[in-house]
């Protein structure tokens, strides 16, 4: 703590804050440069505020601040001090520099409060860690998601191992005919024996007896007949309404087909007395014949073989009936 000086009766004293300065240092036996290394202030500074030159120090605050560390380091009263400094500093003016400096070094009233610092400290945080959460997500390497073709190969994979590919029908189990519109239809053996002949309703169904040989059918509407193998479904016999004759409807020939009716007779391969027996076969009353419910026609109807045009039976005294047109 610097030593108090005493100084002359107030009256006695020197006009001015600067000859105050002054005469408190000689006092103390400190020259100019003494007093600039206490303080640090430059020697041109505390010549101008001891010979009252305000003006030519660098602004107001510099003057106000560098007059009170003198009166500090001369024991003089350091508000008494700034109070002169500052009415004299109102007498010259404000001026351009004064306006640009808001804050004088060395003056502890107008030093930032603790508050002020804390608030200014928090702010700076705040202020990098969003600049650094910034940087992180700007240059961070960004997440890669799966390969969807990675996805894709091992889905199909577990497809391929673990799927049950859907058993092939029984080749001894029974053969269905189900009739989605009224159709005309005959099956017959092998040797030409009919197994059934006439129409089936819609939704009626004809099962070949298991002891049917070689099978076959003829109809003018294969396509309105769906076929299962043991209650299993198999491509039908044709998409097309055409006349199919002699195809063999066995379960192991229904197999060896493929899904396009390949085995389906052109309607123009067919005589043209096989097409009108086919297509035009007259209704007839229902009656079962060897298996299954279905409707056949008289015993006088006349028969042929499923290739071509039907030939005429014969009646019981041996002659031939007339093929129906």
């Amino acid at each position: 703590m610097t030593e108090q000086i005493e100084m002359p009766e107030e009256s006695l004293l020197p006009k001015g804050a600067g000859a105050q300065l002054r005469l408190a240092r000689e006092k103390m036996g400190l020259s100019i440069a003494q007093m600039a290394e206490r303080t640090r202030i430059p020697q041109r500074q505390i010549m101008a505020i001891e010979a009252g030159n305000l003006s030519a120090l660098p602004g107001r605050a510099y003057a106000v601040g560098f007059a009170r560390t003198m009166a500090r380091e001369s024991g003089l009263d350091e508000e008494a001090i700034v109070a002169a400094v500052r009415v004299e500093l109102d007498q010259l003016g404000p001026t351009e520099r004064d306006q640009r400096q808001t804050y004088e070094p060395g003056d502890p009233a107008r030093a930032p409060s603790a508050r002020l610092v804390w608030i200014s400290a928090i702010a700076v945080l705040v202020l990098l860690v969003g600049l650094f959460m910034a940087a992180r997500v700007l240059f961070a390497p960004a997440a890669q998601l799966p390969s969807l073709v990675e996805e894709h190969e091992e889905a199909g994979q577990s497809t391929g191992t673990d799927a049950v590919a859907p058993a092939a029908p029984d080749p001894s189990g029974a053969v269905t005919f189900t009739a989605k519109d009224t159709v005309w239809v005959r099956f017959s053996n092998s040797d030409g024996t009919r197994l059934m002949e006439g129409e089936l309703a819609a939704g009626q169904s004809y099962t070949l007896p298991a002891d049917a040989s070689g099978p076959r059918i003829l109809t003018g509407r294969p396509d309105l007949l769906e076929v299962t193998i043991a209650g299993q479904a198999v491509p039908p016999l044709s998409t097309l309404p055409q006349t199919v004759s002699n195809v063999p409807v066995d379960a192991a020939s229904l197999l060896a087909r493929t899904a396009a009716p390949a085995a389906s007779a052109s309607p123009a391969a067919i005589p043209p007395g096989a097409q009108g027996a086919a297509s035009r076969r007259p209704a007839a009353a229902a009656a079962p014949t060897r298996a299954g419910t279905a409707t056949t026609v008289p015993a006088d109807t006349p028969t042929a073989s499923p290739e071509i045009a039907p030939a005429p039976e014969r009646d019981a005294d041996g002659t031939p009936e007339s093929p129906v047109q």
